[in-house]
């Protein structure tokens, strides 16, 4: 129990900060990145909008080839890539590049989802006004899908902390790596009782912000 106590008093803040620094990184490439692709696949196949079959089946067959690999696969896949980009393939700032690469596809998807559940009524309403593309989408695509948005956000965010805790099998620091390194091959069982239930912790907060600024935005 002591010796619990001591990993954690000199462990357990730097995974925590490890974890935050990739999970923001990574979330923040998300809503920037996977904004962007789940945008273009649902305006690719939007006839209303620039539907064009060659851009989707390009942008599709991307994000389906980086979804159907496993995260481990793909942390030792762009172990690389990731090498060209962070200078190294350990630590938490070189975690987040498979771990963006790996959640911008994901998130894509339920964007598109998001942006397809917009009622077709409104946005027709809105092009009978005359109003221009763009207009369209920033206040009538957007606003319209604002709560699937967030929903897609959130259930992304409970993913990647998965992901994070899984990065740590390979170097990835965090509170994954801390329970690997010392709950399993220290036989600590203390060290991974409490890192679980941190992450369950974090995971049931993040649901339930999310919920709660979903619901918001519902009612608006």
């Amino acid at each position: 129990m002591q010796e619990t106590m001591n990993i954690l008093q000199s462990e357990f803040l730097k995974s925590c900060v490890e974890t935050a620094q990739m999970m923001a990184i990574t979330m923040v490439a998300c809503l920037v990145f996977g904004t962007l692709i789940g945008l273009i696949l649902h305006l690719t196949s939007n006839p209303m909008f620039f539907p064009n079959r060659i851009v989707n089946a390009i942008a599709g067959t991307i994000v389906n080839v980086i979804r159907s690999l496993p995260f481990i696969i793909l942390l030792i896949i762009l172990i690389p890539f990731t090498r060209l980009v962070a200078g190294t393939n350990l630590g938490s700032t070189a975690a987040s590049v498979p771990l963006a690469i790996a959640a911008i596809p994901f998130f894509a998807r339920l964007v598109e989802g998001a942006f397809s559940e917009v009622d077709k009524g409104v946005v027709e309403a809105a092009f009978s006004t005359g109003a221009s593309i763009s207009l369209i989408i920033r206040k009538v695509l957007f606003v319209e899908a604002m709560p699937g948005l967030i929903r897609a956000f959130t259930v992304t965010f409970v993913s990647v902390i998965g992901y994070s805790a899984m990065a740590g099998s390979v170097g990835g620091g965090g509170i994954g790596d801390l329970a690997i390194r010392y709950g399993y091959y220290r036989y600590q069982s203390g060290v991974m009782w409490v890192t679980a239930a941190v992450l369950v912790i974090i995971v049931q907060f993040g649901q339930w912000l999310g919920d709660k600024v979903a619901l918001k935005f519902t009612k608006k």
